[in-house]
């Protein structure tokens, strides 16, 4: 079994993704979080800094792109190609309105002659670089997929990563995982799961309905349960002493790279969104969530261990 890290923005960054690694499961495939694709192939500094290979040394990372535009992607790979990267993943996924708008991630779906023709463009236009796909299953209606999978079998992906709901299901709803087994069954390229991995449980459950399911991408419940990828593949109970030392260590790089309480106490605060499911009771969870000082937070977490 493959494990990757799903692209998860504000989350999954390089900073998160060495300090995980250096205490919990290396996963096979680290994606990072969107880069938006220009003419100019031009990468921000939050973009390069990410994608810097001397910020991600001994992980494997995935450059994922948000486009719409061929010519721009085709732009944004070869500056990617330049830091040595041999393989983009396009985001036909993220169900955002201010994304979807734009015709990008799931908006992608909403037209299969124009994702027909994207994907006509960036393979013809990209012959050396392996490009790999993560989607969702349509827009409205799963059997939307049907249509959208035969665009797919046409071009020879590095892998497709299913998320098996609609952008209208958002995170609502649950997997359509008959579909998911048609597409298995039907797919030209390798496929890979992604959705509702939140316990040893629900990954026995995917594999005994879908022996044959090979790559599976980890997104909420990673940050949430940072040790999920070790009770999968080595069945162990997640260690919450160094749950402790992975959270405290990631609470002083922030404190190093962000400025103010305010600032810092964002980003930890996102992480309990998932974590307290694991680690805390409802009352402790509302109580990181009022914070309002450094010192208070560190008060209240220490507790919790």
């Amino acid at each position: 079994m493959k494990l990757y890290m799903a692209p998860m923005e504000g989350y999954t960054n390089y900073v998160y993704r060495n300090i995980y690694r250096k205490y919990f499961y290396d996963f096979d495939k680290y994606f990072t979080p969107f880069i938006a694709t220009n003419k100019k192939a031009s990468l921000n500094s939050k973009e390069l800094r990410d994608i810097r290979p001397e910020d991600n040394q001994n992980l494997t990372i995935i450059p994922q792109l948000m486009t719409n535009n061929a010519e721009d992607c085709l732009a944004t790979c070869k500056r990617i190609q330049s830091l040595g990267y041999q393989e983009v993943n396009i985001n036909m996924g993220c169900p955002s309105g201010t994304v979807t708008n734009k015709g990008r991630g799931a908006g992608m779906l909403y037209d299969t002659d124009k994702l027909k023709a994207f994907l006509e463009g960036l393979f013809e236009g990209q012959p050396s670089l392996k490009i790999s796909v993560k989607t969702r299953l349509g827009r409205y209606e799963a059997e939307e997929f049907y249509p959208i999978l035969e665009i797919y079998n046409e071009y020879p992906l590095e892998e497709l990563i299913i998320h098996p709901r609609t952008r209208e299901d958002y995170y609502g709803n649950v997997p359509d995982l008959t579909v998911f087994g048609e597409a298995m069954k039907l797919s030209r390229n390798p496929v890979c799961y992604n959705g509702d991995i939140f316990t040893k449980q629900d990954y026995d459950d995917l594999l005994g309905r879908f022996p044959a399911v090979d790559k599976i991408m980890l997104g909420r419940g990673i940050i949430g349960n940072p040790g999920l990828a070790e009770e999968i593949m080595n069945e162990t109970e997640t260690d919450r002493k160094r749950v402790k030392d992975f959270h405290d260590e990631l609470l002083a790089a922030y404190s190093s790279l962000l400025s103010g309480d305010t600032n810092i106490l964002y980003k930890m605060k996102s992480f309990w969104v998932y974590m307290g499911d694991f680690y805390c009771d409802e009352r402790t969870a509302k109580k990181i969530k009022k914070v309002k000082h450094l010192e208070e937070y560190r008060s209240v977490v220490e507790g919790i261990w």
